[in-house]
């Protein structure tokens, strides 16, 4: 397998750009892709057997039981940094090591609907929080200490779009390629 290969099974949908501009059309597109993710997810995998759920996306890379508990993780991270950036200025968040938590007993093992259920109300809540914000909400913002970024709520809608969007791909792009449809 190349580079190139690996990247594109890494990145299927590119890595993730913010616009240059951001419009209300923007943030309702995005919000809404949070909103249906858990609906687009659950259509792709419910009926995944444990040998399904246990395959790589790609050489190397996590088992789709672990994408599908990983997007729950990273998701409730961003709720919990969404509620912190607007109600405190401009905190340092915590992070977390997404690769030791994808190595747990829960993510390697568990079943998925408890996950997908947890989803649902999650993306329910970040939609509607999300849709609830004002301009100047948007711009609020947290510190990420590993790169000491400031990250705005603006730019963070986009970003989980594109996270829900990304880990969708990897689940679909493996189905094609195994025939799985």
């Amino acid at each position: 397998m190349t580079e190139l290969d690996l990247e594109t099974l890494k990145y299927p949908i590119g890595k993730f750009k913010a616009p240059e501009v951001f419009t209300s059309e923007y943030f309702l597109n995005k919000i809404e892709e949070i909103a249906s993710f858990p609906e687009r997810l659950k259509k792709e995998v419910i009926h995944f057997n444990d040998e399904k759920l246990d395959t790589e996306y790609r050489p190397g890379g996590w088992s789709v039981r672990q994408v599908i508990h990983h997007c729950a993780e990273s998701h409730m991270n961003c709720f919990i940094r969404l509620k912190w950036a607007l109600t405190e200025n401009n905190p340092i968040i915590k992070p977390y090591d997404e690769k030791l938590w994808c190595e747990l007993p829960d993510n390697l093992k568990m079943p998925i609907e408890p996950t997908l259920s947890l989803l649902e109300g999650l993306h329910f809540r970040l939609a509607y929080l999300m849709k609830s914000l004002s301009e100047a909400d948007l711009e609020k913002s947290f510190i990420h200490p590993e790169n000491n970024s400031e990250i705005r709520i603006k730019q963070i809608i986009g970003m989980y779009a594109w996270h829900s969007n990304h880990h969708l791909a990897h689940i679909t792009n493996l189905k094609k390629h195994k025939n799985w449809d």
